[in-house]
């Protein structure tokens, strides 16, 4: 998996690409993410268009990460879910902890 970052309106937007598999883009995301609350950003944005897949273990280092964040007084939200992503999401009743949307503009103005 590969993630490029970019900063809007003191959003740190993180878009990835490529399946989070156990072995395949947990450790990537994770430091990542300790990074981000490292250098105290934590108005995370996640754009999950190009993910076609997500198993458990990603997951769980998705919800990992939605923790610390918050935990440090930040907040993480989703854009663009991808048809599979976002049926997991709705499996495990998860996509009521995140906030989703579809637009950037607006997933941003609601930080």
């Amino acid at each position: 998996m590969k993630i490029e970052k970019r900063v809007k309106d003191n959003v740190l937007i993180l878009d990835l690409k490529g399946k989070i598999l156990i072995g395949n883009g947990i450790d990537e995301l994770r430091e990542e993410i300790n990074n981000a609350i490292k250098e105290e950003k934590i108005k995370l944005l996640l754009n999950f268009s190009d993910v076609p897949y997500l198993d458990s273990t990603g997951l769980g280092e998705v919800v990992r990460s939605y923790t610390s964040v918050k935990n440090k007084g930040g907040s993480v939200k989703i854009i663009n879910l991808t048809q599979k992503v976002r049926d997991l999401l709705s499996v495990t009743k998860l996509i009521t902890v995140f906030e989703t949307f579809e637009d950037e503009d607006k997933a941003i103005a609601s930080f």
